[in-house]
């Protein structure tokens, strides 16, 4: 059976449809989504505890998460899972902290000095999907560096289980990022809620996690009218590039790894090869496909994502490099040879995070290699960077001048104030140095 659809040497004019998203019907997602944002905005909490009900099928007494339920969850969490969380959140804390910025300081003339301070954002705000898996890893990748960054406010959101309950191993790595102010919501009404603030829970500054369409739909329109947020974003996606060489089941485990986050998520192949040999090399990896296919628990997600996924044999490096970049991948998994991988990298600068070797599955940046997993996707990648501790802080600039500085840059500002025909610009300068116009 061939699960992926393949093609060979396409040309560039056939990039934009072989290259194409699984497209939602986001016509009809944006006036859903519309509906909720205007529900949560007019009537709060109470919108907040209607939509638990009818999406999440929980009848809630409380919003909050209270302190007994975040102290009971620390027993809750098997032993195994909280030595990988702390695992994962060392290395996580380590990657992170060494990206913090130190503002610049100069004098770029006599009495002329700038600089720049970097201050977190004042209060931010963490969805963390539960739907088809309860994603505690995502609670470090967005926790961790926003403690990093020192943001004193920081709030987390994601849906109930129908008995009103939220997974131990979210609320328990929730606590090893000191988050305590925890809601029981979901979906675009828990953007909403942090986006304008409920009679429960206070607006944040910025929104950060991944999410359905609905989630990511709901983003998106925030983003216009209130509140930042990460990246815009879309179904998850991996892209591998293999040689002829690479391990077959390392190649179909890496796309399974990505096809099982939903149905929309997309797996694509890049194989470099003649197409003879690359479409044998295909048939090995659809061989791997099945194998392992029948030992995962969630094969109906696995299918329809295989369905909207494809595989291409290109038969130049320069040609997969086009590829790349055309596409932009969340993930991008290069497994080609020692001697090619780095040089592969070194040319793509179209990804949310690069995969380098057989051995760098993306099950590790997933979740404890270090990096970040909130990556763009949907092609964002061309102009989006994933989550980092830079996205928790902002850069102020900041000027001091002498009576010298400004004397001295006087005849620069008064031509151009003059040029503009913006005259109190002019006088602005003229009063200080005694006078007006």
């Amino acid at each position: 059976m061939a699960y992926l659809k393949r093609s060979f040497n396409p040309g560039r004019q056939e990039y934009q449809e072989l290259l194409k998203r699984n497209i939602q019907n986001k016509r009809e997602v944006a006036q859903d989504v519309r509906n909720i944002l205007d529900a949560v905005r007019n009537e709060g909490d109470s919108s907040l505890f209607r939509f638990s009900r009818q999406f999440d099928k929980a009848e809630l007494s409380s919003l909050a998460v209270n302190l007994q339920e975040l102290s009971e969850a620390e027993s809750l969490v098997d032993a195994s899972l909280k030595q990988a969380l702390h695992t994962a959140y060392d290395h996580i804390y380590a990657f992170h902290a060494e990206q913090i910025g130190h503002g610049e300081q100069l004098e770029v003339a006599k009495g002329i000095e700038l600089s720049r301070m970097i201050v977190p954002i004042q209060r931010v705000g963490l969805y963390i999907p539960g739907g088809t898996a309860p994603l505690f890893s995502t609670v470090l990748m967005l926790g961790i560096p926003a403690l990093v960054a020192k943001c004193p406010s920081v709030v987390l959101c994601t849906p109930p289980a129908k008995d009103g309950s939220i997974h131990p191993a979210i609320l328990y790595a929730a606590k090893l990022c000191n988050i305590t102010e925890i809601y029981k919501v979901g979906g675009a009404q828990a953007i909403a809620a942090m986006g304008y603030g409920t009679q429960t829970i206070k607006a944040v500054d910025k929104i950060f996690g991944p999410g359905n369409q609905y989630v990511t739909e709901a983003k998106i329109q925030i983003s216009s009218e209130c509140c930042a947020i990460d990246m815009p974003a879309g179904p998850s996606e991996v892209m591998v590039v293999a040689s002829m060489d690479a391990d077959p089941s390392f190649v179909a485990s890496d796309l399974l790894s990505q096809a099982e986050h939903g149905t929309d998520s997309q797996a694509m192949l890049i194989v470099h090869s003649d197409q003879e040999q690359g479409f044998a090399y295909l048939d090995r990896v659809e061989q791997e496909l099945e194998k392992q296919l029948e030992n995962l628990p969630r094969k109906s997600f696995l299918l329809q994502s295989l369905a909207g996924s494809r595989a291409i044999v290109a038969s130049s490096l320069p040609t997969c490099v086009q590829l790349v970049n055309a596409y932009g991948p969340e993930h991008l998994i290069i497994n080609l040879s020692e001697e090619e991988d780095e040089l592969f990298a070194s040319k793509v600068v179209n990804a949310g995070s690069i995969f380098i070797g057989p051995y760098s599955c993306e099950s590790a940046g997933d979740y404890a290699s270090g990096t970040n997993h909130t990556l763009p996707t949907n092609g964002w990648a061309r102009s989006y960077s994933g989550v980092s501790t830079d996205s928790y802080c902002k850069k102020i600039t900041v000027q001091k001048l002498s009576k010298e500085g400004l004397k001295n840059l006087s005849g620069t500002l008064f031509c151009m104030a003059e040029s503009e025909a913006l005259m109190a610009h002019y006088n602005a300068v003229a009063v200080r140095l005694g006078g007006e116009r």
